[in-house]
């Protein structure tokens, strides 16, 4: 083995040393984001609960609320879409 080829091995050692740390590195920061993500998803979702829980206790209906919330994250036209669907149903069911 000559000498040339000596030193190209070690450098090719140190970069891949330096790449494996690179991403030793960023995987280590994306476990870490996700995991501050989790926490606040979490609390957020806690939130969520405490908030319906006094409409509960100020009468309100959980899941009628629960229901207008999904209702209004749909565009006017899926909404009525929906709407009919159910109608629909409901008639052959003789429901109405």
């Amino acid at each position: 083995m000559s000498v040339t080829a000596t030193a190209l091995d070690v450098k090719d050692k140190r970069k891949d040393g330096a790449s494996a740390r690179f991403a030793k590195d960023q995987l280590k920061s994306i476990v870490e984001r996700i995991e501050h993500l989790e926490e606040e998803k979490k609390a957020i979702s806690s939130d969520i609960r405490d908030v319906y829980a006094e409409a509960k206790g100020n009468g309100y209906d959980v899941t009628a609320l629960r229901t207008v919330i999904r209702l209004r994250k749909q565009d006017k036209h899926e909404r009525a879409e929906q709407e009919a669907l159910v109608e629909t149903y409901l008639h052959a069911l003789g429901m109405i």
